[in-house]
């Protein structure tokens, strides 16, 4: 018995579309980072980026468990001295690029590494419901069935 290893060459790239509206972002991130991997598929290979292209819709509708919404802070530091800054996920849902909460969670489940910065070119966020890919004619992959903890009740 060999172990399979998968050639770059022989990768197969699916277009995945996700609506994001209602969905738990913890929940959401897990699933967009494991399609880009392409930890779901039988001929996943970790040095190889054969995950799939996926885009994510309705990005500025998503929801946060808890007081998560109000209390989680996003912080950067601006490379002057004393110049850490922070905004919670409110401010930035609530501000120019909504779909900034998305890119981070699934960012910060991808290793680091040039690999990884390879899969997250694979990740399109929009805010509203219109995207530029109806070329690709993307499959509907539906979060929200796939586990009632995936949406969160009132």
């Amino acid at each position: 018995m060999k172990t399979f290893s998968q050639k770059p060459a022989e990768v197969e790239k699916k277009w995945i579309i996700i609506d994001a509206q209602g969905v738990v972002v913890g929940r959401l991130a897990t699933i967009v980072a494991n399609r880009l991997r392409g930890k779901h598929k039988p001929t996943y290979t970790p040095h190889v980026d054969d995950g799939d292209n996926v885009i994510v819709i309705n990005a500025d509708k998503v929801v946060f468990t808890g007081k998560k919404y109000s209390d989680k802070k996003y912080y950067w530091h601006t490379g002057y001295p004393g110049g850490i800054k922070e905004r919670t996920a409110r401010q930035i849902i609530e501000g120019r690029f909504p779909e900034r909460v998305v890119e981070k969670a699934v960012e910060r489940m991808i290793p680091r590494g040039p690999l990884g910065r390879r899969q997250m070119k694979n990740l399109r966020v929009y805010a509203g419901t219109e995207h530029p890919h109806e070329a690709q004619q993307p499959t509907v992959l539906d979060v929200a069935a796939l586990n009632r903890k995936n949406t969160r009740v009132a």
